[in-house]
């Protein structure tokens, strides 16, 4: 799973397809408290790509 902000969510979805040659599941997170940054910058993370 890849958390990811709004500007990185492209990025995020083409690694997922690129590295498991599926489709990719998109989630928004929800959870408030939750604290995740993105994965690609220190922005709070908005999305999580899987597959």
């Amino acid at each position: 799973m890849i958390y990811c902000c709004q500007e990185h969510v492209e990025l995020a979805l083409d690694i997922v397809v690129d590295e498991h040659e599926t489709y990719p599941v998109l989630n928004k997170v929800t959870d408030e408290k939750l604290s995740t940054n993105c994965e690609y910058c220190p922005n709070q993370a908005v999305y999580m790509v899987g597959n």
